[in-house]
């Protein structure tokens, strides 16, 4: 029997044996896409997974994203709201609500979800949000909260 697994699978088990705080060093991708494959991860999924985090680094290197204003709206696109449900915009919302996520934080977690081009449930959204804060530069904070957040708290937001 083969399971269906997601690129967003790939990345949380990437995140959680190689980038987070008491992973283990990554190897050179070869090494790790190997062993990926070895605990039944699908070929296809293991190279977009690297393409996602190898564009979220470019993304960030580039400083891409600059808000206008602080006091602006977010609305959120069709195509967003297509693949994340109330839901998970409503959390994101909250997250930046929270002041664990600014707009720039935002913006990325919501470029990495439109690359994903899947629907995310909230759970998968908070892991894509976990990495992206992960990896975002001066954001050790807002990613110790987050990490917080995700296991060691019950938090309620509107919905």
């Amino acid at each position: 029997m083969v399971i269906k697994q997601s690129v967003v699978d790939v990345l949380m088990f990437i995140f959680e044996r190689y980038l987070g705080d008491d992973s283990e060093s990554i190897d050179e991708r070869d090494d790790v896409a190997i062993r990926l494959e070895e605990m039944g991860f699908q070929n296809n999924e293991i190279d977009k997974a690297f393409d996602w985090l190898e564009d979220l680094a470019t993304i960030q290197d580039g400083g891409h994203y600059a808000p206008v204003n602080l006091s602006s709206i977010r609305i959120f696109s069709d195509e967003e709201k297509a693949l994340l449900n109330d839901e998970s915009l409503s959390y994101l919302v909250y997250l930046e609500q929270a002041g664990i996520l600014t707009p720039v934080t935002r913006e990325l977690i919501l470029d990495r979800v439109i690359a994903l081009d899947n629907e995310l449930d909230i759970e998968q959204l908070k892991w894509i949000v976990l990495i992206v804060l992960h990896s975002h530069p001066g954001e050790e904070n807002a990613y110790a909260w987050m990490e917080s957040i995700m296991f060691d708290e019950v938090t309620d937001y509107i919905q």
